[in-house]
C-alpha cells in the first residue's frame, strides 16, 4: 500500500491517524513540524501527505505552497486536516494546493476513505500489480524498474511516466493527456515539460537497450511500442 507522511504536532491525533493507516496496510511516518516534514521529504517521497494547518514554525498552507513550487514535490497528493472550519480557511487551503480538506473533529473512517480515493486517483502505481514489457519489469509497490535482472535508476516523475505508458502499450498519448494522467489535472505546467521527462526516461532506459520502446509519434505525442517488445 502507500507510504503516508502525517504532519501533525498533536501526538494523540498523529498516533490515531497512524494507527488507522497501519490497519489498512499503509506505512505512516509522523512529522511534528515544518522542518521535520521537510527532512522526511528529502529522505523519501511519500505517496500522500496528511497535513495539519497549525504547526510549530510555518503553518501548513505555507509549507504546501512551497512544495507546489518544487518540481520534486509539486504533484504529491495532500489532504489538509485541520480545526480551521471557516469557508475562507478551506478556500485558502485549497488555493495553496491541497487536494482535499477535512476538518477536526474528524471521522477516521472518512479520512481513510479519502486517502484511498486520492491514492487511486493520484498514485495508482502504489496499488497496482507489477508490469512487464519484454525484459522490462516495473514493480509499482517497490518503485523499482529492472531489465534482464539489472535495476535501472529512474527519477520519481520518470517512474510515473513509464508506469503509465506500460499500462497502456501501443496507445498514443498527447502531451496534454500525459500531463493530466502523470502530473495530475491540478498541476499547471507547460507541455514541453513532457518532452524533457521523456528524454530523461529514455536516457535511464538506454543502458539496458530499452530506450527505443518509447516512441515519438510525430504531431501526436508518445507511446510504448509493444511491437518492439515482442520482436
Amino acid at each position: 500500500m502507500g507510504k503516508i507522511l502525517v504532519v501533525e504536532d498533536e501526538a494523540a491525533i498523529a498516533e490515531l491517524i497512524a494507527l488507522h493507516l497501519r490497519h489498512e496496510g499503509h506505512q505512516p511516518r509522523i512529522a511534528i513540524s515544518g522542518p521535520d516534514a521537510q527532512a522526511a521529504l528529502l529522505e523519501q517521497l511519500p505517496d500522500l501527505i496528511v497535513l495539519d494547518w497549525m504547526l510549530p514554525g510555518e503553518p501548513g498552507p505555507t509549507l504546501l505552497a512551497r512544495w507546489r513550487t518544487d518540481p520534486r514535490t509539486k504533484s504529491l497528493p495532500v489532504i489538509m486536516l485541520t480545526a480551521r472550519a471557516q469557508e475562507t480557511d478551506k478556500i485558502k487551503g485549497l488555493d495553496a494546493g491541497a487536494d482535499d480538506y477535512l476538518t477536526k473533529p474528524f471521522s477516521p473512517a472518512e479520512l481513510m476513505a479519502r486517502v484511498r480515493a486520492l491514492l487511486r486517483r493520484r498514485a495508482p502505481e502504489a496499488l497496482d500489480a507489477p508490469l512487464q514489457a519484454g525484459e522490462l519489469k516495473l514493480d509499482p509497490a517497490a518503485r523499482r524498474v529492472f531489465s534482464g535482472g539489472r535495476e535501472l535508476q529512474l527519477g520519481p516523475t520518470e517512474f510515473k511516466l513509464l508506469r503509465y505508458l506500460m499500462s497502456h502499450p501501443e496507445r498514443v498519448h498527447t502531451r496534454a493527456q500525459l500531463l493530466d494522467k502523470v502530473w495530475g489535472d491540478h498541476v499547471f505546467i507547460e507541455e514541453r515539460t513532457v518532452d524533457v521527462h521523456v528524454k530523461r526516461l529514455r536516457d535511464a532506459l538506454r543502458p539496458a537497450g530499452c530506450d527505443e520502446l518509447i516512441e515519438t509519434v510525430r504531431g501526436s505525442g508518445y507511446r510504448l511500442a509493444a511491437a518492439r517488445v515482442s520482436a
